[in-house]
């Protein structure tokens, strides 16, 4: 892995010195390694927070958001999915330390599972993450006034960092979450149809985010608090107060994935590190331009963590192009995928029939078998991709999601390598 790691610092220009990646397991950077338990995976996914432990990745972040927890319009936190979070009782073959949940126990399902695990790998934090695409109808309406503000702030941390669960015994799920992450997609503009936007969500956003670390420091000084935030600069303009609202984040997840994807009719890349000028698209998307937007707005390097993709976006019905690559070439739509078309986990893109195709100037892989095209991320590209959070100086990498490596967290271990 050393001679990989050399040979895309040079193909990249990277001053990276080989002695520097070559620091012993126990030593912290201070790199964040962040990635996202999704809380449906238990089911046809039949990923379970054992798995995390199973596959090594555990040992290898530093972080795992737990993905989603809801906001409705009266300014109250909740859970999405009460069974799975705290009511499921879960069986000794799917239990971080092979015991079962025993009848009549405050605690089950995931969250006691969380507190398993975090009791296994004492250094690792859990954070709820609120929000994401499904759950970020009512942000706004939240957030509105400076009441609604501090009465969601307080019913955040009471539910999910006090752990007082609606049904059981007061803080029978304190100490699962040592954090909150705001997955607020998007404030001032468009998310998932219907959801609530106002052009004063920007400045409401600021707000809430200053509440919110008012109160988490009231609660602990050591609760954290982080956002995940979008790539393109006009969401960016729209929705975020950069350098107010990094002043209160301990770190922030930037989007570095669906770049390109299925949605349109021309592939691309899902999360290209560098900008193709080959590129035909008129606005040209890329890893490094999202962090140039950031710092460009006030963000702080070391605060700034680059999100991955563990999944690819695809296409099928794709000519081969004068390069006979299929990229950038029209497509009848997106191909057929094990969970959503045109999406597929890595750990099953990578048993795909096809030819592969890497470009080391744009940090990008590719596969295509004469129809179906798919862009997603390797161990090598990953390895590009920690190359560059080190040299930049940044805060580190996260993954959506951990459920979709492989089962010897193969993605998560070629981070780990480089940014441990």
């Amino acid at each position: 892995m050393k001679k990989v790691i050399v040979a895309l610092s040079v193909a990249l220009g990277l001053s990276v010195l080989p002695s520097a990646l070559a620091a012993p397991a126990e030593a912290d950077t201070g790199f964040r390694r962040v990635a996202y338990f999704i809380q449906w995976g238990i089911y046809g996914r039949n990923f379970h927070v054992k798995d995390v432990d199973a596959s090594g990745a555990a040992a290898k972040l530093t972080h795992l958001n737990y993905a989603f927890g809801f906001v409705s319009a009266d300014a109250q936190c909740y859970s999405a999915d009460p069974w799975a979070d705290w009511q499921r009782p879960v069986p000794a073959e799917q239990s971080v330390d092979g015991v079962a949940d025993a009848p009549g126990q405050a605690l089950n399902g995931n969250l006691n599972q969380l507190r398993k695990l975090k009791a296994r790998h004492p250094g690792l934090k859990v954070l709820i993450s609120l929000g994401g695409w499904t759950g970020s109808k009512h942000f706004s309406d939240a957030v509105l006034t400076p009441e609604s503000r501090a009465k969601l702030a307080r019913s955040c941390i009471d539910l999910w960092l006090r752990g007082n669960l609606p049904g059981l015994p007061e803080g029978a799920a304190a100490g699962v979450f040592d954090g909150i992450d705001l997955d607020w997609e998007w404030p001032g503009s468009s998310g998932a149809p219907g959801n609530v936007i106002r052009p004063e969500d920007k400045q409401n956003f600021t707000a809430f985010v200053t509440e919110l670390r008012a109160q988490l420091r009231a609660y602990s000084r050591d609760a954290e608090l982080t956002a995940f935030l979008p790539a393109a600069a006009t969401k960016i303009d729209a929705g975020y107060e950069v350098r107010e609202v990094f002043r209160q984040l301990d770190f922030a997840t930037i989007q570095g994935y669906d770049l390109r994807g299925s949605w349109e009719s021309r592939t691309g890349h899902n999360g290209n590190l560098f900008t193709d000028r080959r590129d035909p698209n008129e606005v040209r998307y890329s890893v490094e331009q999202t962090v140039r937007d950031y710092l460009s707005r006030g963000a702080p390097a070391r605060k700034l963590v680059v999100g991955v993709p563990a999944y690819g976006q695809g296409w099928t019905g794709v000519a081969p192009g004068p390069r006979g690559d299929g990229l950038y070439q029209p497509a009848a739509g997106p191909a057929p995928g094990k969970w959503a078309a045109g999406s597929e986990d890595y750990k099953d893109l990578v048993a795909k029939p096809g030819k592969r195709y890497r470009d080391l100037r744009t940090g990008t892989l590719w596969l295509y078998d004469g129809s179906e095209f798919w862009s997603y991320d390797d161990p090598a590209v990953m390895t590009q991709k920690a190359l560059y959070i080190r040299a930049r100086g940044l805060g580190g990498s996260m993954m959506w999601s951990i459920d979709q490596d492989d089962a010897r967290a193969s993605l998560t271990t070629a981070l780990y390598r480089v940014l441990r």
